[in-house]
């Protein structure tokens, strides 16, 4: 078998280059003799009919308004919708998509019919969305895929999404590695769902979502660890050779080789990479019929060789053929995308693939000229890189641009036929790609390029200036979310750096005011409580708590630092009494906490007993304090946690009396809520107690902690299974040893993380009903749910 790969690769490589070659020739013919220009004039005087309009100066005060679009992406979709545009927005926005990544037909009558309904329900999504909502948000995600059925797979892939953002290395651009990979995703999950028949079974439907997830991420994982990987400077030539081999010897053998010894400092993201992509490559492998076995490896190569030979291209080298140039392009382009069919598994579709052939240039053409200046800079070879350089030595040289464009008369005239809505929607793309180049390097340099590039047909030059100074509504709802998501990515990367600086800075500055200095240091009477009590509050805790009040108090609330100090005081030492009393023989039996020996393991039961009580009446007293607060806010705080510290105690009672007995999950929520949520809602309504916040928004901070508490259980209980005991600092398996109900056991390991998910979303929702900002929090609960400690 691997022989006739073997054989079936190179020559599949040679037969896409001689088609490639034929394409390219019928495009250059249309270059040299310009045959394009006369059939696009023709086809932009129509269509500017549509997006150049002439108004009369009776009108110029009710469109001024309509014609100035604001930025951003929430707005822009409000904007859209007042103006009555919303709908052939997103029609043109739908049809160009089922165009390029579906590979369909616009003048199909089924076609016609999923765009409308895809433009329907996407209306009503986002015009039913709140403003202030996030347009991307996991809780928002995983409620889609509850509606699907597809928890599970959700779970997989955000765990999935979070290894391989980990293992971006420096060098490499992470926000637009992370995009290209959902990108992918979206674009296998849309395939999947286009071509599902209405009367498809829920658990059929179920299957297919989550195949095409599991299937988009594999091929997916290509993009940022292949492509992206050996266009950075990450590795070495000598390990981008090595690299490269490795790919290509398991596309042709179609079995992955194992990693040999790998010198260097990136050894260790080989190794992962390497793990990675091989699990992507057998369950991509596993998924196929053997009927489209074969195919699947040729436009594996096929796209895999082509990307190596543009690759290997060398700026400096000013010998390079048009066909050197072009063909490469060809492929890469089209193969990129009939390689999302082969990867699952489609049946053979003639006309979908020749579509998706000639279309995928377009595409690259387009990107390569908007990027062109970037890629000069890097000394990447494309047509267009190329032929600024070498342009004035070499005569023989296409104009990449004006090959662009005989591109798109090919598509409208030769691939869909002059079809009216396909000129329409491509036309739209092509002025918008430009408007877009120009807003974003200015007047003067798009000028600048466009006498450059354009120089040879100066008339119709002017016709495609018109179009780009005059037109609107030519602009694409993916362009907007790309924008977006590329500008969410970023700044949840900032704002998760923000809140690790957040975490670190605070944590700094409670462990700095926790410890409890000694009444009479000359005294021959030895303390043993106050040290006790410090060995329990010098451990290394995360110090959640007093840092959720230090953040809500101080950066939300507006309240002095030095004022609450009292009470981030008292809600450590209410914690760390919690946990001394949790670990002793007579509750949980435990020998390791923070990665040290428990309280009673250094001294002795009674100490621990004593030093626990202690702590908790300092806390009062901390709270007591409070010098710089209303008398009566004051005691309405200590009232509040006298409360709280009841209710703890009730809450370990349970938890003691529930050791080794069978719980149901109600009962398991209850009792994690009085365990851990009663603590966090502590912290959140503390602070909110001083500030005198009113009572709704004490209550959506109170369901905030009620579902963040359960969700911080339920990750206990994961880790108590899954952690590393290195980094977890005590023993992983406790529970399942002394027989205690667990989410993991009352639910299974997959139950447990959707129920964990649940509360993560229940908490996120309740997030929505406060008045003010909650980054803090929502990052708070990201780190809940992904910790690993």
């Amino acid at each position: 078998m691997n022989d006739v790969l073997l054989i079936n690769a190179d020559a599949c490589y040679r037969h896409a280059e001689q088609k490639a070659a034929q394409y390219f020739t019928s495009l250059c013919d249309q270059v040299i003799r310009q045959t394009y220009v006369h059939s696009l004039t023709k086809d932009l005087q129509s269509w500017k009919q549509n997006h150049i309009h002439h108004h009369s100066i009776f009108s110029f005060f009710s469109r001024k308004k309509g014609n100035n679009a604001p930025k951003g992406y929430h707005n822009y979709i409000r904007w859209l919708n007042y103006t009555g545009k919303l709908d052939p927005y997103l029609d043109r926005s739908i049809s160009y998509l089922f165009m390029r990544d579906l590979g369909k037909a616009l003048d199909s009558t089924d076609t016609q019919t999923k765009v409308r309904r895809m433009v329907d329900s996407l209306k009503n999504q986002l015009t039913g969305q709140d403003d202030q909502s996030e347009t991307i948000s996991m809780s928002g995600l995983y409620r889609w895929a509850q509606k699907e059925g597809i928890e599970t797979t959700f779970i997989w892939l955000i765990n999935k999404l979070k290894s391989v953002s980990s293992h971006i290395p420096t060098g490499m651009d992470a926000e637009n590695a992370q995009r290209k990979l959902i990108k992918i995703i979206a674009g296998v999950l849309m395939h999947v769902m286009v071509d599902m028949d209405d009367e498809i079974f829920p658990e059929e439907r179920t299957q297919k979502l989550a195949e095409a997830i599991r299937l988009g991420y594999a091929y997916g994982l290509t993009y940022p660890f292949i492509d992206d990987l050996l266009d950075a400077n990450v590795l070495s030539d000598h390990e981008k050779k090595q690299y490269s081999q490795l790919i290509r010897t398991t596309l042709i053998t179609g079995t992955v080789p194992e990693l040999s010894e790998w010198p260097g400092k990136t050894k260790e993201l080989i190794q992962y990479i390497h793990a990675e992509l091989r699990d992507a490559y057998e369950y991509i492998k596993g998924q196929q019929r053997r009927e489209t076995l074969n195919s699947f490896f040729e436009q594996s190569f096929v796209f895999f060789q082509s990307q190596e030979v543009d690759r290997e291209k060398d700026l400096s080298n000013a010998a390079y053929t048009n066909e050197e140039l072009y063909i490469p392009v060809i492929l890469k382009s089209s193969s990129s995308r009939l390689i999302v069919r082969s990867v699952l598994s489609a049946p053979e579709d003639e006309d979908y693939s020749s579509r998706t052939f000639f279309y995928g240039i377009y595409n690259q053409l387009a990107d390569d000229f908007a990027d062109m200046f970037d890629d000069l800079e890097e000394g990447a070879v494309t047509p267009f890189t190329y032929y600024l350089k070498f342009h004035d030595k070499r005569s023989d040289l296409i104009n990449p641009f004006e090959l662009y464009w005989a591109v798109i008369a090919n598509l409208i005239h030769n691939v869909y036929q002059g079809d009216n809505k396909t000129c329409e929607v491509i036309l739209d793309r092509a002025i918008n790609g430009l408007k877009r180049y120009k807003e974003r390097m200015g007047t003067q340099k798009y000028n600048e390029v466009m006498e450059f590039f354009a120089s040879g047909n100066p008339t119709f030059n002017r016709v495609i200036q018109n179009m780009v100074g005059k037109a609107d509504d030519v602009d694409f709802f993916d362009k907007l979310l790309r924008d977006h998501m590329i500008s969410i990515l970023k700044n949840e990367r900032k704002e998760q750096e923000e809140f690790k600086d957040t975490i670190e800075s605070v944590r700094n500055k409670i462990n700095n005011i926790l410890f409890i200095q000694k009444i009479n240091k000359s005294s021959v009477l030895k303390e043993p409580i106050i040290d006790a009590a410090n060995y329990s509050l010098k451990g290394d805790g995360k110090r959640l708590r007093p840092i959720m009040t230090w953040v809500m108090g101080v950066n939300e609330y507006g309240l002095n630092q030095s004022a609450i100090v009292p009470l981030l005081r008292s809600l450590e030492y209410m914690h760390t009494a919690s946990l001394i009393f949790d670990d002793l023989p007579s509750q949980d039996n435990a020998s390791i906490r923070r990665g040290r020996p428990t309280l009673h393991m250094v001294y002795d039961n009674a100490i621990a007993e004593l030093t626990g009580l202690f702590l908790t009446q300092r806390a009062i007293e901390e709270q007591a304090s409070l010098d710089q607060f209303d008398a009566k806010t004051v005691l309405n705080l200590i009232r509040y946690s006298t409360q709280i510290t009841e209710d703890m105690c009730k809450g370990q009672a349970m938890d003691l009396d529930s050791k080794g007995k069978p719980l149901t999950l109600e009962q398991l929520n209850i009792k994690s809520f009085y365990k851990t949520g009663i603590a966090f809602e502590a912290s959140l309504i503390m602070p909110a107690i001083l500030a005198q916040a009113s009572e709704s928004e004490m209550a959506a901070l109170k369901k905030f902690a009620h579902h963040a508490g359960i969700a911080f259980q339920i990750k206990d209980d994961l880790l108590d299974v899954e952690g590393d005991l290195s980094i977890l600092g005590k023993p992983i398996g406790i529970d399942a040893e002394n027989n205690n109900s667990t989410f993991v056991s009352i639910l299974g390991v997959d139950g447990a993380k959707q129920a964990m998910w649940e509360h993560f979303c229940l908490a996120t929702e309740a997030l929505q009903n406060l008045p003010r900002k909650t980054t803090f929090l929502k990052h708070l609960l990201n780190y809940i749910v992904n910790r690993d400690h």
